[in-house]
């Protein structure tokens, strides 16, 4: 990072091809579901033509969760619902969560106990261990750039790649 302080992450935003990047979506997805209000970014919503989205780290977590409920077949409206119910939750305790769907309803396991419940009703059940897509953004991020939300500057990950960043960084 720039001056070798450390940046809290509620300080970083990701823009639009960094969120892509890190959930694994296309940048068509990301517009059409910030566009619905699936995910919208919390740090920055898009004013106008020009203007950048920026989404903050547990954004970028949902946007993956998102994609792998898709990936299993799960249907939007059911996406929505989950969604909305992590949204009036404040997206508390994400990396200790665990969702679990029989492809019809999606359910919020937080104890080894609601897991086996769910396992010995007999159906097909799948589940996103949210820490674990938590560990996986926090990876991929950290090979990306951030952007510090106060001022704009451009945070390079530990193997900066991008010589415009670091060109950018110096000028500033």
């Amino acid at each position: 990072m720039p001056g070798g302080g450390e940046v809290a992450s509620e300080e970083i935003g990701y823009r639009g091809p960094t969120a892509c990047a890190a959930a694994g979506i296309t940048y068509r997805q990301l517009d059409y579901w910030a566009r619905t209000g699936l995910v919208e970014p919390s740090v920055r919503l898009a004013h106008g033509s020009g203007a950048q989205r920026l989404y903050s780290f547990r954004d970028v977590v949902v946007l993956k969760i998102v994609k792998r409920f898709l990936d299993t077949g799960l249907s939007l409206q059911n996406i929505r619902t989950t969604v909305q119910h992590l949204r009036e939750r404040g997206f508390r305790d994400l990396e200790r969560m665990t969702l679990m769907s029989d492809g019809a309803t999606v359910y919020e396991c937080s104890s080894p106990g609601e897991v086996h419940a769910l396992l010995q009703g007999g159906q097909g059940i799948f589940g996103i261990a949210v820490g674990v897509v938590w560990r996986d953004v926090e990876s991929a991020l950290s090979q990306l750039h951030g952007e510090r939300v106060d001022t704009g500057e451009t945070l390079v990950g530990p193997n900066p790649t991008d010589e415009l960043a670091r060109r950018r960084n110096r000028a500033v």
